[in-house]
């Protein structure tokens, strides 16, 4: 599945573990398809992020990285020596193969950021599939037994699914470094089953990314959390000055305590969002809206007809994510992104207007 790196005309790397919602989310089309909230930071934060600009001659200073890490730290009640700052948590994946796994276990269907990183590293990945029968409830039992890595998604990337941390605690084991991937913890009310705070758990490693929340996916700014020399070891071939001032700026500023206050807000009411957005997708004739809690859905349609359906959407001016790139799914699945009822609508009615002929021809019942 990994298959051969390829390009396309405009330098995106197509292949299946390296394709990504943005490629579907070209200029001019409403954006479904990839998982930001928002169509840029807040004015607070602009504006904190625009003050460091009198300050871009300098390298970034190792006291900004350590004020920066200090305040991750407090927002999880770890110590600073637990957190390392990323360039967004795509490049702690990236940084996975420094770990010398020897069995590396990928859950999935999930990101495939970690897959494509393990893979380019020469590394053989096992993949552990979810089933839609279950809900995609994580199985622990699962995952080979001598698995010395195994990455996780909580929620799930695509599939939207929490598992519980009662189930991914069962995966750690002395000599196994467990990752989670957090990407869309903080856009829960509460952060629920989120292992962040998690000290004592043997080979916990999880990432944060801050892009979704705060809209800042062009900064590229993120975190890692572990014990100190899991953090060492992931961090060592790193080059001198990874992560530039803005983002330490963003990582700081995004972890103090009002604007942690400010994502809890957001969340609760993108939680409400989703809710409405699932109803109004569910009765759309054709459509099966899968369980889950994240800000994006994970939808199903009649069988073989997906890609005629997202290029309809196209034709309409709309883009979703597709999810035949998702190991474990196939061309009838899409997720969307949480968006506003007014967006919402423009959907619904596009969906049912590309599935009209669809069910005609296969004779659901309206």
């Amino acid at each position: 599945m990994a298959g051969v790196l390829q390009s396309d005309d405009e330098g995106y790397d197509t292949s299946p573990l390296r394709y990504h919602g943005d490629v579907d989310a070209m200029p001019g089309l409403l954006d479904f398809a990839v998982n930001v909230q928002g169509s840029a930071p807040p004015p607070w934060l602009r504006d904190r992020l625009a003050a460091t600009l009198d300050g871009l001659a300098r390298y970034p200073s190792a006291a900004h990285d350590a004020a920066a890490r200090a305040a991750v730290a407090r927002r999880h009640a770890r110590s600073p020596d637990e957190v390392l700052v990323l360039a967004g948590s795509a490049e702690g994946f990236a940084l996975l193969p420094a770990l010398r796994p020897r069995r590396p276990v990928v859950v999935h269907p999930g990101f495939t950021e970690p897959e494509a990183a393990l893979r380019g590293a020469g590394l053989d990945v096992t993949r552990v599939h979810t089933d839609e029968a279950t809900g995609h409830r994580l199985d622990p039992g699962a995952v080979p037994g001598d698995a010395d890595l195994v990455v996780i998604g909580n929620p799930t990337n695509p599939t939207g699914v929490l598992h519980p941390a009662a189930a991914i605690r069962a995966l750690a084991r002395p000599g196994r470094v467990l990752v989670v991937d957090e990407a869309f913890a903080d856009a829960l009310p509460g952060e629920p089953e989120s292992l962040a705070g998690e000290c004592a758990l043997p080979g916990l490693l999880v990432l944060r990314s801050l892009t979704k929340t705060w809209a800042l996916a062009g900064l590229r700014a993120g975190y890692a959390l572990g014990a100190p020399d899991l953090i060492a070891r992931l961090a060592a071939p790193r080059p001198q000055w990874p992560v530039g001032t803005i983002a330490l700026e963003a990582v700081l500023a995004c972890s103090e305590p009002a604007a942690v206050a400010e994502a809890e807000r957001a969340a609760h009411a993108l939680i409400a969002a989703r809710a409405a957005q699932a109803a109004a997708l569910a009765a759309v004739v054709g459509v099966t809206v899968l369980p889950g809690q994240a800000p994006y859905l994970l939808l199903r349609l009649p069988d073989g007809h997906g890609a005629r359906v997202r290029g309809e959407l196209r034709a309409a001016g709309i883009a979703v994510r597709r999810g035949d790139t998702f190991p474990g799914l196939g061309p009838d699945h899409l997720r969307v992104a949480v968006r506003p009822p007014e967006q919402v609508a423009r959907l619904v009615d596009a969906l049912s207007t590309a599935l009209s002929p669809v069910l005609h021809e296969i004779e659901v019942p309206a």
